[in-house]
């Protein structure tokens, strides 16, 4: 089910909680659960609607602006009934708590004979140890380049790189990925000793997801952690072409969370 990102954003707000879907049939139960960029959202009901019988409160709901609105959305695939779901925000995704658990021992082991498992069970061969390889040496560097840099069609190769991360071993980001805390221990608990060289993230809060326009940007002002953000204004931050109002919004709910805020504007001459 895909949601739009500043819908996303209004869904963790409390702002949004609904959306409608036309087709042919429910794809989502209640209770389902939905990973995204903001974390977890369950599904709490799922109901067929006549599109004449949404009312201006459901739309907005919806974070539609009215309801004409909302059911001039719906008149693609008219020929399929609409489908009312409702949603909220259901906290974290647990992976990003499997991802900081640094394993050891026994549980190392298990996780390696997981990954043999999916050797085992691939139609191209071993392929856990290499792209775990070339995350750990090329952190937040495109999927495209790392499959061809395998010798791989880049579908299949983010397909497998989404098993390592239901692992907990690698973290997807904006641009390109790396390896968790928990993936750097196995990998280093197989090559025997830690890597000493390996790119270390910038101290502080990780920036959140932000869509990759946004993240280049930020990038090329030097600019990785959250308190990195916090000491900029907002309208510097709005002036760099990629950083739009979703990213924005999602900067701001982050330092919010942390009791923070973007920088006051600064007065001419002040920089």
């Amino acid at each position: 089910m895909m949601i739009r990102p500043d819908t996303l954003a209004a869904i963790k707000a409390g702002d949004v909680d609904l959306a409608f879907r036309r087709w042919d049939r429910p794809r989502v139960v209640v209770g389902t659960r939905l990973r995204t960029r903001v974390g977890l959202l369950e599904v709490t009901s799922v109901d067929k609607v006549a599109p004449s019988r949404i009312s201006a409160e459901e739309a907005r709901r919806a974070g539609a602006k009215s309801v004409v609105e909302l059911r001039r959305m719906l008149e693609a695939k008219a020929d399929r009934p609409v489908w009312r779901v409702g949603l909220r925000h259901a906290g974290a995704d647990p992976r990003e708590q499997l991802r900081a658990s640094v394993p050891e021992g026994d549980e190392v082991a298990a996780i390696r004979e997981r990954l043999d498992r999916l050797d085992r069970a691939s139609a191209i061969g071993p392929w856990t140890r290499a792209t775990l390889a070339i995350i750990d040496r090329l952190p937040t560097v495109r999927a495209p380049e790392l499959a061809a840099e395998l010798g791989r069609d880049t579908p299949s190769f983010k397909r497998d790189v989404r098993k390592l991360k239901e692992l907990g071993l690698t973290e997807s980001l904006d641009i390109g990925y790396r390896l968790s805390p928990r993936g750097a221990a196995v990998v280093d608990a197989e090559a025997g000793a830690p890597r000493l060289d390996r790119p270390t993230a910038p101290e502080g809060t990780p920036l959140p997801r932000i869509g990759a326009p946004a993240t280049r940007a930020l990038r090329a002002e030097g600019i990785w952690t959250l308190e990195q953000v916090r000491d900029r204004s907002e309208e510097e931050l709005a002036a760099l072409h990629g950083v739009g109002p979703i990213a924005l919004r999602f900067l701001r709910e982050a330092l919010a969370e942390r009791g923070w805020a973007f920088a006051p504007t600064p007065t001419p001459g002040s920089r």
